[in-house]
C-alpha cells in the first residue's frame, strides 16, 4: 500500500515548527508556513514565495498541503448552504454555512458518520465510519471562505464556529483538539475561543479533559431530564448518567458572564410534556446555562414528530418562569437537508445505490 504523505494541514503551528526544524530549518519557517496554510487559495508549496525554492521543492517532496474537495454545494431560501466535501479516500462529509445578522456561522463536522445513536438523527443512521483528521477539519473553513468569495458572501465575516455537524467531537477527541488549536491560534485562523462551540452527547471524561487542555465554549445535547428517557434516545450514553454529566459541567471554566448551552430536541409526546420542562429546570437550577430548544426536524425516515406551536411555546413559558433563558431555535436550512439532525452525506448515499 502506498504510504500517503504527511500532511502539514494536520499539524499546530509548534508540530509545524519542530517539523522544520528537523529539515534543519530555523522554527520560523513553521511559522511562514503556517501562515500560509490560512489562505483558501494555497493548495501547493510553489504558492510560498517567502520560502526559499530549494524548501519549496524539498517540501513537496516529503509532504502535502492537500485539501479536500467541494463537491457539491445546495443553497436553502433562507440563505443557508450546505456543503458536501469530498475527501481523499472517497468518503464525504457536511459542513453547513449559516447567515446570521451580522455575521456567518459554520457548522463543521468531525466524523465520517456517528456512533452515539441518538434516535432523532439521520447522521446516527449512517453509523461510524472513521474519525476526521485536523486537517480535514480545519479545511472545511478554508472551502467555506473559498464558497463565500465565488458566491459574494463576503459582506459579512465568517466569525463563528460550531462543532455540531456529523459526529460527535468529544469521540474525536485528540484530532479536534489539534483543530482547536489551529482555528484559534492569533498567527493563523484567529477565531475567537468565546464564539468556537463544541457540542457532545456527554462524554464525561473528554469534557474534563477539554477543561483541562483547552477549554472553548461547550454546548450539551442533553434532550431529557431523566436517565431512563435520555438512555432510550441516545442509547450509547447510558454509562454516563445526567449526574455526572451536570457534576462535568459545573467544574467546567467559563469566563464571567459566559454560560453553557444545553440543547434539547423537542419531540411531541416524548419529552416535551409540562412537568419535564419543570424537571429540566431543577436538574439545571444551580448551573449557568442557556437553554436552546430544538423543535424536532421532520423527516420520513424518523419515527418522530415536531411538536405544535403552543406545546414548544408553553415548554419555553416554563422555562422562562423559573428564570432561565431559553431560547427556540429557528430551524435554517430545512430544505436542504441542512437543519438540526439531518446531515447524513446524502451523496455519498446516492452514489452507494447508483
Amino acid at each position: 500500500m502506498k504510504e500517503v504523505p504527511l500532511n502539514l494541514r494536520d499539524l499546530t503551528l509548534e508540530e509545524l515548527e519542530a517539523f522544520l526544524e528537523g529539515l534543519g530549518e530555523a522554527p520560523f519557517r513553521g511559522r511562514q508556513v503556517f501562515r500560509w496554510l490560512v489562505r483558501p487559495e494555497v493548495e501547493d508549496f510553489s504558492q510560498m514565495t517567502d520560502l526559499p525554492k530549494s524548501l519549496r521543492k524539498r517540501l513537496s517532496q516529503e509532504s502535502t498541503i492537500e485539501l479536500p474537495r467541494l463537491l457539491e454545494h445546495r443553497f436553502s431560501t433562507d440563505g443557508t448552504a450546505k456543503l458536501a466535501v469530498g475527501l481523499r479516500d472517497g468518503e464525504v462529509v457536511e459542513c453547513v454555512l449559516i447567515p446570521e445578522r451580522d455575521h456567518y456561522t459554520l457548522c463543521l463536522s468531525t466524523q465520517v458518520g456517528c456512533a452515539m445513536g441518538c434516535r432523532f438523527c439521520l447522521t446516527g443512521r449512517m453509523g461510524f465510519r472513521r474519525n476526521l483528521f485536523p486537517g480535514e477539519i480545519v479545511s472545511q473553513v478554508l472551502l467555506a471562505r473559498r464558497f463565500m468569495q465565488e458566491f459574494g458572501l463576503e459582506d459579512k465575516p465568517l466569525r463563528n464556529l460550531v462543532f455540531m455537524g456529523m459526529g460527535e467531537p468529544l469521540a474525536n477527541y485528540r484530532h479536534l483538539v489539534k483543530a482547536l488549536k489551529i482555528l484559534t491560534h492569533p498567527q493563523g485562523f484567529h477565531f475567537a475561543r468565546k464564539r468556537t462551540t463544541v457540542s457532545t452527547v456527554g462524554l464525561v471524561p473528554q469534557i474534563r479533559a477539554l477543561a483541562e487542555e483547552y477549554p472553548v465554549a461547550l454546548a450539551i445535547s442533553l434532550h431529557a431530564p431523566e436517565n431512563e428517557l435520555r438512555a432510550r434516545l441516545i442509547p450509547t450514553t447510558r454509562r454516563y448518567p445526567l449526574e455526572e454529566i451536570l457534576s462535568a459541567c459545573r467544574a467546567y471554566p467559563l469566563k464571567r458572564g459566559a454560560r453553557l448551552t444545553i440543547e434539547y430536541v423537542l419531540l411531541e409526546g416524548i419529552n416535551d410534556h409540562p412537568w419535564q420542562a419543570r424537571r429540566l429546570a431543577e436538574i439545571l437550577r444551580d448551573l449557568p446555562v442557556k437553554i436552546n430548544l430544538i423543535p424536532f426536524n421532520p423527516h420520513p425516515d424518523l419515527p418522530f414528530r415536531r411538536p405544535p406551536e403552543a406545546r414548544i411555546q408553553r415548554f419555553q413559558q416554563i422555562l422562562l418562569s423559573e428564570g432561565f433563558v431559553a431560547t427556540v431555535r429557528k430551524s435554517k436550512g430545512l430544505d436542504i437537508g441542512a437543519a438540526c439532525g439531518q446531515l447524513r452525506a446524502e451523496l455519498t448515499l446516492s452514489q452507494n445505490s447508483a
